[in-house]
């Protein structure tokens, strides 16, 4: 069912058939209104983790274009919330990313983070891997794709690339360096993999290594991606 009966709304949307009621608070209300207090902050601190979540996502965005979901921003933007959280310099309302990042706890919440949750980096790559977190170089080393990577059908090749990104949240700067592509033949025997960015980005802020591995089928010298890249892998590594 979808349209409107009296005062609710009836919708499809990814999750399946929803009903929702028509109405609300005024939005001048919430705005001034003492007893909204509360609302206000929330909503300041929810644009302060979307914006931030937007920030990361701009800056990878040339390794996460073939591979994302189609849930990244809200994923992304709920794990920046608890980041958030974990800022104890401010008050509830003025609370910021920038500050929560620099604790342990909120590398790890970040650290691991799929871009693509329909292509977890572990369910994609079974060999063990090594980073370097100066360089932001990635080793594999005597890569076997017939038994240590799940590749989709169809595949004949594999590519794999890194990126070093610096992503400064309380000012908004950012930069992102990524390596060279490494494309292996899949059929082809063990195989080493080592990609490095050429530099790393000069500017302050938190550091993320990324690894990103795409499947492509070769047809008459030209790569093809699988169903928009569905199979393909982003994962943050590292984060300094």
């Amino acid at each position: 069912m979808q349209g409107t009966i009296g005062d609710i709304s009836f919708y499809k949307s990814k999750d399946g058939y929803l009903a929702r009621e028509k109405g609300g608070v005024d939005a001048s209300r919430i705005a001034t209104d003492p007893a909204f207090a509360r609302t206000r902050e929330n909503g300041a601190e929810f644009a302060t983790s979307a914006s931030a979540g937007k920030l990361l996502r701009d800056t990878v965005r040339v390794l996460g274009k073939n591979a994302s979901d189609s849930r990244v921003t809200a994923r992304l933007t709920k794990i920046m919330s608890q980041i958030k959280n974990l800022d104890e310099a401010n008050e509830r309302g003025e609370r910021n990313i920038a500050e929560g990042i620099q604790t342990a706890a909120g590398k790890a919440l970040l650290k691991g983070f799929n871009f693509n949750s329909n292509a977890v980096l572990g369910s994609v790559l079974y060999a063990p891997y090594a980073v370097d977190g100066d360089t932001g170089e990635i080793k594999v080393e005597a890569l076997s794709t017939q038994e240590e990577l799940n590749y989709p059908q169809g595949a004949t090749h594999v590519v794999f690339k890194s990126g070093f990104a610096v992503v400064d949240f309380a000012t908004g700067n950012s930069a992102m360096a990524v390596s060279a592509a490494q494309r292996l033949e899949i059929s082809a025997d063990d195989q080493s993999v080592a990609v490095a960015p050429a530099e790393v980005p000069q500017i302050e802020g938190t550091k993320f290594i990324l690894l990103c591995i795409e499947f492509v089928q070769e047809v008459n010298g030209n790569d093809y991606s699988l169903k928009n890249g569905m199979y393909n892998a982003l994962s943050i590594l590292e984060i300094a």
